[in-house]
């Protein structure tokens, strides 16, 4: 093969390398960058790994925005439920509550998660 053909592979491949790590390293992946199907896989994953005593500032910093929220204050007590969406039940475009896990929130701390996590903010 030609030098200047074998030159000009080399250059294009590092040129590619240089480009792919740069669009890695600026451009993070965020949950509102990603597709439905990858940030619901995001969200259940992330969900798995939560702890009782999150504050929600953080639970929105790792999962971004909620698909539902709703709050309520409750005598001395602001209670407030996010809904994540972790499960595909029906292809209608809509996200619903029973596609989601609920994340309950007491005075912006974590104090449940999933299906009796709604329940409580409900009777709560």
């Amino acid at each position: 093969m030609n030098k200047k053909v074998v030159k000009r592979i080399v250059i294009g491949v590092g040129m590619y390398a240089v480009f792919a790590i740069a669009v890695i390293t600026l451009y993070p992946d965020t949950p509102q960058n990603m597709d439905w199907e990858d940030r619901q896989e995001y969200n259940k994953i992330q969900i798995s790994k939560l702890e009782l005593g999150v504050q929600k500032k953080q639970i929105l910093e790792l999962l971004g925005s909620p698909d539902i929220t709703e709050a309520k204050r409750d005598d001395s007590k602001e209670l407030q439920v996010m809904f994540y969406r972790t499960h595909h039940r029906k292809a209608d475009g809509i996200t619903t509550e029973d596609e989601c896990t609920a994340l309950l929130f007491e005075n912006n701390v974590l104090i449940a998660w999933g299906d009796s996590a709604y329940q409580s903010f409900v009777d709560g």
